[in-house]
């Protein structure tokens, strides 16, 4: 018996009942207390940001990773109302959608579209509010605990998302929507497996990025856009941002530094709502590092 993926599939459908103003309180409480207790998000957000903007002032630095352990909390508790409560009370939280003329363009002229979603805000309104402006495809790896499968996909599937797993015969899927006019949606700041990326640069610092969305792009011919959902007030501003042209480059490298700079662009409009506690740095070119290994006291 499950008793922990029980727990929380329980505790998650209870979260989910609440309204998105409580379950951001939640939240809210959830991350100050991460921060007051000094966990492991906030030493590896230290870690990240003072890799990422190592000219920033140091004061204003730690507020921003305090910030940014309490959105990623939000996040986790937001998740639960989006992917319980009926898609047209998600969509009228949505406030309003910025640069969506770049995605449709693409769709009325019948490209596929590749739709590139860093871990900034709430990406799960975002992934689920794409799969109503067309066909839209996604990776999915189930979770580890067998009992949040079943709301997990329930929530992603609600708009009409097809899920693919993520091995060959899901990017089979993907290059078989993008060749038929779909869209596709990858998050493309994940550390991947060392045969599924290359280095680039990432704030100037090598990271070992995948080579996914390069090879879906070159592949199909299809286009390709940035997006997140931004947290704000009233709910959610969703943003669409153009990829530079250098993406398409069939020189890998020149395609994954387009790739990070994009994902940049998308953490500057709102730098405390991206995910700064990924360990984004684990692998260097010479292999494993040490950048987050505790110290010794």
């Amino acid at each position: 018996m499950d008793i922990k993926g029980r727990l929380a599939a329980t505790a998650l459908k209870l979260v989910g009942r609440l309204p998105l103003h409580w379950t951001r309180r939640l939240g809210w409480l959830v991350g100050k207390i991460a921060v007051l207790t000094r966990g492991e998000s906030l030493r590896v957000s230290r870690i990240n940001l003072a890799i990422c903007y190592p000219g920033m002032d140091p004061v204003e630095r730690e507020q921003l990773a305090r910030r940014s352990v309490v959105q990623t909390a939000i996040t986790g508790f937001e998740v639960a109302t989006i992917w319980r409560q009926p898609w047209n009370r998600s969509e009228d939280q949505i406030v309003r959608v910025r640069n969506q003329q770049l995605l449709c363009k693409e769709i009325h002229e019948d490209h596929g579209v590749l739709v590139l979603i860093p871990h900034t805000g709430n990406w799960e309104i975002f992934g689920m509010y794409l799969a109503t402006l067309g066909q839209s495809t996604a990776l999915y790896a189930p979770p580890k605990l067998a009992a949040l499968d079943p709301i997990i996909r329930g929530g992603r599937e609600m708009t009409g998302v097809q899920m693919v797993p993520t091995n060959v015969h899901g990017v089979r899927a993907l290059l078989k929507a993008l060749k038929g006019g779909g869209i596709v949606m990858v998050l493309p700041d994940q550390e991947p497996d060392t045969r599924g990326g290359d280095f680039a640069p990432f704030f100037g610092k090598p990271a070992l990025t995948m080579t996914l969305a390069h090879n879906l792009l070159q592949r199909t011919g299809c286009r390709c856009v940035f997006g997140f959902g931004k947290r704000v007030e009233d709910g959610f501003e969703l943003v669409f941002l153009p990829a530079e042209q250098a993406i398409y480059s069939d020189e890998t490298r020149v395609s994954l530094a387009a790739l990070n700079r994009g994902v940049e662009a998308c953490i500057a409009e709102a730098p405390d709502q991206y995910q700064w506690e990924y360990k984004r740095f684990r692998r260097g070119p010479e292999g494993k590092t040490r950048i987050y290994q505790r110290q010794k006291r």
